[in-house]
């Protein structure tokens, strides 16, 4: 009926439901299994099998995929991360995503701007979406090291990859998702050209990791350091809005 309010798939009624396993997870899920059962029902090796039963449902969780509820808002930036903000500070956004990438695509221009760094811990949901909606302009993989993600220096010396989205106006975002210590892939879902809508699935990383986030000139973060992040659900920023927050951590 007209005014009815619906939940995320269009229906009356909202319910919990157990959350969809990323494709990328059931493989591995499924060999962690096996071997698990295994161990118990050929071998009978208890001390062996019950842990890796255990693990393989860690592995399952780890790569859980829930629906998201994104933000009706022409402004708004979404984190592209579930996990804990750890770092705000005014920086330089990378040379990667600066400049001609040779094709003629102009990059961020120079000069410093707001970064978010979002940690993501092996319980956090490491499916990233996209912050805004507009086209990939850019993707750029770098090989690195594997320190641990919350470091400050981990946006230049950790493995990463850089995506850079333009919207149609021409309002550019940037971030980069970095590989942690125990993180060894970074797995795109979308390549330079696809369109894709704000809060969509774009990649995830495996197994603890950080996403940064550039925000464009002369726009603030609307979160705080601490504060927990839903990717796709969770306002960053909007976009040419500046403001001062303050709070204080109950």
């Amino acid at each position: 009926m007209a005014g009815e309010l619906l939940d995320n798939k269009g229906r009356g009624d909202a319910a919990w439901q157990w959350p969809a396993i990323h494709p990328e997870g059931r493989k591995i899920g499924l060999i962690a299994t096996a071997i698990s059962l295994v161990f118990l029902l050929i071998f009978d090796w208890e001390l062996i099998g019950w842990p890796l039963l255990a693990l393989s449902a860690g592995v399952f969780a780890f790569f859980r995929d829930p629906e998201r509820v994104v933000p009706q808002g022409d402004n708004c930036i979404v984190s592209p991360a579930d996990g804990l903000v750890s770092m705000i500070a005014e920086v330089e956004p990378p040379a990667e995503l600066q400049g001609d990438d040779g094709t003629g695509m102009l990059g961020l221009p120079p000069g410093p701007v707001i970064r978010i760094s979002i940690f993501m811990s092996v319980f956090d949901v490491h499916i990233n979406r996209a912050p805004i909606g507009g086209v990939v302009r850019r993707l750029v993989y770098m090989p690195g090291k594997f320190m641990s993600a919350d470091l400050d220096k981990a946006s230049e010396e950790n493995e990463r990859q850089h995506i850079l989205m333009e919207r149609g106006d021409g309002v550019a975002i940037g971030f980069t998702q970095i590989a942690g210590l125990v993180a060894r892939r970074i797995v795109p879902f979308v390549k330079p050209g696809d369109m894709v809508a704000v809060g969509q699935r774009v990649g995830l990383i495996r197994f603890g990791s950080r996403v940064d986030v550039y925000l464009p000139a002369g726009t603030d973060a609307k979160v705080m350091v601490g504060q927990k992040m839903i990717a796709g659900e969770t306002v960053l920023a909007e976009v040419g809005k500046q403001q001062l927050l303050e709070g204080i951590a109950h």
